[in-house]
């Protein structure tokens, strides 16, 4: 795959969220496939108040300001870990959270891990614990890395364009986009 098929990943956060949806985040742990074609996400920008970047850079967001096609991992209200693809150019803030995905392969491990057979990643924290990334995998390349990587997916999907959730700054701000369902 060429550098070329993952440039638009330099783009604002606000313009390549939605171009993700229809790709597929893939891992490969202990010779284990696992893999989600994304249909959900939602925008930061550090101009953004809802933002981890919006204070500048810390050590927990230093991903985020790193070069795009990079992994931003966190931990949410200390309990899940969250997937965030950075974008941007290196030294400006931004990242898209990967708030949902459709399993394509390794189903049944994914509902190992989910101890259940439904609503495996329908959320960033089960997103995340479906395909088994921590903070171990935190500024992990996805454009080249071989145990984590983002793959390119259905060409074209509908997008629909709503304002984001569970945040309480800029709330209005309609950086969430989802598949339109078919």
């Amino acid at each position: 795959m060429g550098a070329d098929e993952y440039s638009f990943l330099a783009g604002p956060s606000w313009e390549v969220a939605p171009r993700l949806l229809g790709w597929v985040l893939e891992t490969r742990f202990g010779g284990v496939v696992t893999s989600l074609e994304l249909t959900e996400v939602e925008a930061y920008d550090q101009s953004d108040p809802a933002s981890h970047s919006f204070r500048g850079e810390t050590v927990r967001t230093a991903a985020m300001f790193g070069p795009p096609g990079h992994l931003y991992v966190y931990r949410s209200y200390g309990i899940h870990w969250c997937v965030n693809v950075v974008t941007g150019v290196a030294g400006h803030g931004a990242a898209v959270l990967l708030r949902g995905g459709r399993p394509r392969e390794g189903v049944g491990t994914m509902m190992e891990r989910r101890g259940r057979t439904d609503h495996l990643a329908d959320g960033p924290g089960k997103v995340a614990q479906a395909l088994a990334i921590t903070a171990a995998d935190y500024g992990r390349d996805l454009t080249s890395d071989p145990l984590v990587r983002l793959l390119p997916g259905r060409a074209s999907v509908g997008v629909t364009a709503t304002p984001r959730i569970g945040i309480t700054r800029a709330a209005d701000v309609p950086w969430r986009f989802l598949v339109k369902p078919e």
